[in-house]
């Protein structure tokens, strides 16, 4: 995978969720977004908002938020504006009934946001 999205198979995807279900399939998107062309990277960056960010945040939220840092820091990626909104997004929705989730999705973005921007 290189130097981004390094980890990421170290991840129990399988054993987290989404807004639609089972993660397993984020890191296929995250891909697709590292390595998609534009058309590709939209469409993966859409359904990981509404996967991960726009109705709520989940366990794989948090889990894929440093994922997401690393490819908006990183120049070739062609979506990287989408990653940001997608990060702020994240920043702005709740899980009332898992706060320590939301708690967890939020520290995750705030902790990546120093990271340089090329």
């Amino acid at each position: 995978m290189g130097t981004i999205l390094k980890g990421m198979s170290r991840v129990r995807w399988h054993e987290l969720t989404h807004a639609y279900g089972s993660a397993e399939e984020v890191p296929g998107l995250l891909s697709r977004v590292a390595w998609g062309d534009a058309l590709t990277s939209a469409s993966a960056l859409s359904d990981l908002g509404l996967w991960l960010g726009e109705l709520s945040v989940f366990d794989a939220t948090a889990e894929a938020v440093p994922f997401l840092w690393d490819l908006a820091v990183t120049d070739s990626v062609t979506g990287r504006s989408g990653v940001i909104q997608l990060l702020q997004t994240i920043l702005e929705q709740a899980n009332p009934p898992r706060l320590d989730v939301q708690y967890a999705s939020h520290q995750a973005v705030l902790d990546g946001r120093g990271r340089q921007t090329g």
